[in-house]
């Protein structure tokens, strides 16, 4: 039936097949019945075709990052269908995820988005989430491929690496999504490797891709991440996204015309989008219905689940669970505390249906708010705290706010993001709007405005100008590095006094190149006081016991912006200080998107991390701290000491963040636990560490057999639960080589199992291992390589925490060879 298709398009038809309609939605040749489909962001929820903020509300699942920590791929499988069930409601076929870059350096600004240090883990949560996902008809995308492991210049950046590095860290993931899961897309990533664009990179969409692991689905373009005519179409880059198109249509059919572009590469091309029109269900049923929110309550129950799941206690003196019936009065403190962190930033964010707070959480846990003492005592905002309530907001034709109001609207906070003009009448290079909106202080005192655009914008508070964002604009550290750096300006305020504030913005005037987005956030604030802080430590030192709700936010954790430092921002190291001195009995809940380090970690009696677990954060956070649930996390990705101890960051620029446009992989294979047990590094908290609150006994495992076979090797390990409640145990299988003809890591995981187990009971962990478990890619010879001898199975609870060691012999030296020829750009 395609090739039948095919057949009848001309060359135009195809060629408008390979590049988007508009920044969602593929291009329908209605003459042959083809229809549009609408893809849609993204990991922890389907967003649909509106707004980064704002638009119709969709579920919000937790960050990749607690789904990481779960190590829990039936329940990873149970979310990939219920995003499918979500895309549905946005009236999308294809979700944009999951997102499966590596852990590399700690200070990523989308680590919060991708699940693990470890290829092996990765690999094994992104399967179970493809496949869930395309059990429904949808198509999963998972992304970025490849060795986009930074925020830093991203866009232009090259990740200069070898061959090998390349195949045992970065690519394991998506090889086993097109082996294992079946993926139907793939999305290139924004960087170049080794020089070459991932966007037109033969070598990786063709000959590493299709012919040597047999990909037959579509590889798209990240958002404005194509770059070239001819290159991009011969390297094997199906889908140009967003449209229209900016480099493909007249231009590729030129070049088909003229010799440059053969016209089988095109067709082959335009066959894959019509396969994946295919496995949609396009054909059979083309419709498309208005977005729809629909808050279903087995997805609230599911994303409660999975926040509990992935929150990894890491450490206990016996304080948890709290005992409600004991408790008469607890210290609820934290700039997280009253604020729902539910997810990090950038293409991942979404309008969720609604977001609890741990606050809430809490009160709710208690039946009440009477025994709950709450104070912010603090902020971690990177920019100004948002005004919330009614804004409104109306559209003019022309840069000058003249004329009648095209269109108006509200939202329910001072933060806008115009992807698609809501009115088609407006011209997204020359249109301005007008922002209003209230504030009444609670304090008085000097109070921060603060004004970021993506555009021009000014910030006018009672018809005062207060805040220029306009003279003197330049690119800076926001929306996607679009916007400028937020202008601050202080400005003396009245507590109870009612301020009208209001936002000229208008767009870009032309000559402004890269500029694809209009944007603007505005915000006004009171800044931390040591008051504040002090009154929270007074009220914390009469308490039973102080929770401290800690973290980052979603922008700091964000697309497009890589993190400063491990360290907590603003003054929460002093906060959890001052209150731990008074009170001994201080619970730290961390929310971040990633390790931070602890100089106060031996002043607190537990700390819990809980990253950012979607809507349901409160009544999660609560749960655990409750006991209501079990803390089921064990950390995807190790958490050192202090930053430098993390292999990434040398105190070479080349090494991180990057120099002259190259970051140089330099550590190699040492990413993550591989590097401390290379170098010896005690890390804070190792890979796959969590505590419980029960206690289990491990028996010695048993193995089938001491050499390897074809059929591979299995290892059952019976735990039993040996406490007084239910509880969930991670049992880890390494494969240490004993030698090798190259260097290799001490140890590399190969199998886990996680077991829930009732109070007293046992069960039991499988873990098998294949041939290609025990091997290493040798670029010299083109071939994965076992070499004959010893092996160790090592069975550990966490990568430090080693219960047993098995030997294994492999009798003879095995090779899959890769096809590919080497990659180009690097000497191996």
């Amino acid at each position: 039936m395609l090739d039948q298709l095919l057949d009848q398009m001309t060359l135009e038809e195809q060629v408008a097949l390979l590049a988007g309609a508009d920044f969602w939605t593929t291009v329908a040749v209605e003459r042959l019945g083809i229809p549009k489909i609408k893809v849609t962001d993204g990991p922890n929820g389907a967003r649909g075709g509106g707004s980064l903020v704002g638009g119709v509300k969709s579920a919000c699942f937790p960050a990749a990052i607690g789904i990481g920590a779960s190590w829990n791929p039936e329940l990873v499988r149970e979310m990939g269908v219920a995003l499918a069930e979500e895309a549905k409601t946005k009236s999308a076929r294809v979700l944009l995820a999951p997102t499966v870059n590596i852990h590399r350096s700690g200070l990523n600004g989308r680590n919060f988005e991708c699940y693990s240090e470890d290829p092996m883990l990765t690999s094994a949560l992104a399967v179970a989430y493809i496949e869930g996902v395309q059990s429904q008809g949808i198509a999963a995308t998972i992304k970025h491929f490849i060795a986009n492991d930074s925020e830093v210049e991203r866009q232009t950046m090259s990740s200069d690496l070898d061959e090998r590095t390349l195949r045992e860290i970065y690519l394991p993931p998506f090889e086993a999504a097109v082996k294992q899961a079946g993926v139907w897309a793939i999305m290139s990533s924004y960087n170049r490797l080794n020089g070459v664009w991932t966007s037109e990179n033969h070598w990786l969409l063709t000959e590493l891709l299709r012919e040597e692991w047999g990909y037959d689905g579509i590889v798209m373009s990240d958002w404005f991440g194509s770059h070239t005519t001819e290159a991009s179409v011969i390297g094997g880059l199906d889908l140009e996204m967003p449209g229209p198109t900016r480099d493909r249509g007249d231009k590729l059919v030129a070049a088909v015309r003229e010799g440059r572009v053969p016209a089988e590469t095109v067709k082959a091309a335009a066959r894959r989008i019509l396969l994946l029109l295919e496995r949609v269900g396009s054909f059979a049923d083309p419709s498309m219905h208005e977005e729809r929110a629909v808050d279903r309550p087995e997805h609230r129950a599911l994303i409660r689940k999975l926040g509990a799941d992935g929150m990894v206690l890491l450490k206990n003196d016996g304080i948890l669970p709290f005992d409600k019936a004991a408790l008469d009065r607890i210290a609820v403190i934290g700039p997280n505390a009253a604020e729902s962190r539910v997810m990090g930033g950038g293409s991942a964010q979404i309008n969720a249906h609604y977001k609890v707070s741990p606050l809430e959480g809490i009160k709710s846990a208690l039946s009440g708010t009477n025994r709950v003492i709450h104070l912010k005592a603090c902020r971690n905002n990177r920019l100004t705290q948002m005004i919330r309530g009614e804004v409104s907001v109306e559209f003019f034709h022309g840069r000058d706010w003249s004329g009648p109001a095209v269109h108006s609207s509200t939202a329910e906070e001072s933060q806008f993001f115009w992807l698609d003009m809501p009115d088609g009448s407006l011209n997204p290079r020359n249109f301005s709007a007008r922002v209003t909106t209230r504030f009444r202080p609670e304090e008085t005192g000097s109070h921060v405005f603060g004004l970021t655009n993506a555009g021009f914008a000014k910030l006018y508070v009672d018809g005062e100008l207060v805040v220029d964002g306009e003279t003197g604009w330049a690119k800076g550290d926001n929306f996607f590095g679009l916007g400028n750096t937020e202008v601050r300006v202080e400005k003396p305020l009245e507590a109870g006094r009612t301020y009208e504030i209001r936002v000229d913005y208008r767009a870009m005037p032309e000559g402004y190149e890269g500029i694809e987005i209009r944007a603007v956030r505005f915000g006004v604030e009171f800044p931390t006081s040591d008051a504040a802080i002090a009154e929270a430590v007074e009220q914390a030192k009469a308490c039973d016991v102080a929770v401290l709700v800690v973290g980052r936010e979603g922008e700091w954790d964000t697309e497009g912006l890589d993190l400063p430092n491990m360290r907590l921002p603003g003054r929460q190291e002093e906060l959890i200080e001052k209150v731990a001195a008074v009170n001994p009995r201080t619970v730290v809940v961390l929310q971040t998107g990633g390790p931070v380090e602890m100089p106060w970690l031996d002043k607190v009696s537990a700390v819990i991390e809980a990253w950012y677990p979607g809507q349901e954060a409160g009544n999660a956070i609560a749960d655990v701290l409750f006991g209501d649930a079990e803390p089921g996390g064990r950390l995807p990705q190790t958490f050192p000491q202090r930053l430098s101890d993390n292999s990434a960051i040398t105190g070479d620029p080349r090494t991180y963040p990057g120099e002259n446009g190259h970051v140089v992989y330099a550590e190699g294979l040492a990413v993550g636990y591989r590097h401390h047990d290379a170098d010896g590094v005690k890390p804070l908290f190792p890979f796959g560490f969590g505590l419980s609150y029960t206690s289990f006994d491990w028996s010695a495992p048993r193995s089938f057999s001491t050499e390897m076979g074809p059929d591979g090797v299995t290892v059952e390990v019976k735990v039993k639960n040996s406490g007084k409640r239910a509880g969930a145990e991670l049992v880890q299988l390494y494969v240490k080589p004993k030698s090798a003809r190259l260097p290799r890591p001490v140890k590399e995981l190969k199998a886990f199992a996680k077991l829930a187990i009732p109070a007293g009971q046992t069960a039991t962990a499988k873990l098998s291992i294949g041939i290609r478990d025990l091997a290493y890619f040798d670029p010299q010879a083109r071939d994965w390589i076992a070499e004959a001898g010893d092996y160790e199975l090592v069975i550990a609870a966490n990568a430090e925490d080693i219960r047993a060691v098995l030997p294994l012999r492999l009798v003879a030296e095995w090779r899959e060879g890769g096809s590919a020829p080497p990659l180009p750009g690097v000497v191996d």
